[in-house]
């Protein structure tokens, strides 16, 4: 108890040093997740993705990144084996944020797409093991993380399978692509709408005092999405047919309407991949705030401060606007070649299944989950319209994480250990 008295304010300094770095991490390198397939099919630049991506994934951290950030936080150790030695918790939790995003800037340098998620949780459980022997790990909670790591690319590939399958029958397969795509498209935009505004309201507003009962938050998200919907209509109308064809599917006049729809899509996955990916940035400095706070005491239940939503929300945003341009580019044309309507089936299921998983709590890897979903799109067209080489470089690139973050978990928690030991 003596040493978080001694050194309670270094360490919460430390913290929020070491979160917004992690922060900084998520934006550099994970936003391509967000933003890649709205820049790779050219719906927008990349100045517009920046724009986009800065207010949503702020307003994603702010607003809905609480859920998650419990389960990162209370998830994967189990709080009665350190109530004796509290400092080691604090030890630990630094050496994660600083190991995890140490290997995000590494990662974001080489142009790889790696897992945020991976990096903490496995930086979490490499300083566990080594600290506090395997018994402190909550096996079951960190089985359940990664059966998410293979639950939702499947998910989010099945999800934009079936989308994609769906634009190509009720839209390119008719009579007039472009009248049908005028019609249907609205009816995707209010799914975009739905999704996000429900798993806000139900989840995400707790700590900010607004608690709805779940009969309330879904009228009000079929009002948001019948809003998103009538928002569509009004841009899609300044959208003109074009006989001049793009592909074999259909015409530029129809893959122009659903370039309006990826701007939803942009706006829904930018703030499905905040409220998600914000928990591996300010899950270990919640929970050292908390025990410094309470001058030791290890309380899995308290509440995320709303300035810590906003230090790791303003770290993603510092991150994509400095660094994430270069992820982007690549993540956007590499896997399969993308056209709006494909990148708006791969965004929108993406979308999903993030914000499915972020209002249950379950920490998912949005890289895992894109990745997953642009799959989807690509074998709805064949084998051969996907990349397999860089799709063996990003698989490898996955593999290599888990360990890098234990590692150098290991080696800074000894660190902190004998510095304040």
């Amino acid at each position: 108890m003596s040493i978080i008295a001694q050194h309670g304010e270094i360490f919460i300094i430390l913290a929020c040093l070491f979160g917004f770095f992690m922060a900084w991490g998520v934006g550099a390198n994970d936003v391509a997740n967000a933003m890649g397939t709205s820049v790779g099919s050219r719906a927008i630049t990349i100045k517009q993705a920046i724009l986009i991506a800065v207010i949503f994934e702020f307003l994603g951290a702010w607003l809905a990144g609480g859920e998650v950030t419990n389960t990162i936080r209370k998830g994967i150790i189990d709080p009665e084996l350190l109530q004796e030695d509290p400092q080691l918790l604090v030890y630990g939790m630094l050496a994660a944020l600083l190991a995890a995003a140490t290997w995000l800037l590494i990662a974001s340098m080489k142009g790889w797409p790696v897992s945020t998620t991976h990096s903490i949780v496995g930086a979490i459980v490499g300083f566990s093991v080594a600290g506090l022997g395997a018994a402190a790990v909550d096996w079951a909670s960190v089985g359940k993380i990664a059966a998410s790591w293979i639950v939702s690319p499947l998910l989010a590939g099945t999800i934009a399978f079936t989308l994609f399958k769906s634009v190509q029958h009720l839209i390119f397969e008719a009579r007039d692509p472009f009248a049908a795509a005028k019609r249907y498209v609205p009816m995707y935009v209010f799914l975009v709408g739905f999704a996000v505004t429900m798993v806000t309201l139900t989840k995400g507003l707790k700590h900010v005092g607004l608690d709805l009962d779940f009969g309330t938050s879904l009228l009000l998200a079929m009002l948001a999405g019948l809003l998103f919907a009538a928002m569509g209509v009004l841009m899609e109308r300044r959208v003109q047919a074009s006989s001049r064809k793009t592909d074999h599917f259909g015409f530029s006049g129809v893959e122009r309407v659903f370039g309006v729809l990826m701007i939803f899509t942009a706006c829904a996955m930018a703030f499905a991949h905040g409220s998600n990916d914000v928990a591996n940035a300010v899950g270990p400095l919640a929970a050292v705030i908390g025990v410094v706070n309470s001058g030791g005491e290890i309380d899995g239940a308290a509440l995320v401060p709303w300035w810590v939503l906003v230090l790791g929300g303003g770290g993603i945003v510092v991150g994509l606007v400095t660094y994430g341009h270069r992820v982007i580019a690549t993540v956007g044309t590499g896997i399969t070649e993308l056209t709006p309507s494909r990148g708006f089936a791969a965004t929108l299921a993406a979308a999903v299944t993030v914000v499915l998983a972020s209002g249950t709590g379950l920490p998912i890897s949005t890289t895992h989950t894109l990745v997953g979903a642009v799959l989807g799109v690509g074998l709805a067209r064949g084998m051969a319209a996907l990349n397999l080489r860089v799709i063996g470089t990003i698989a490898m690139s996955w593999l290599i994480t888990l360990p890098a973050g234990a590692g150098l978990a290991i080696l800074f928690f000894f660190m902190f250990k004998g510095m304040f030991g």
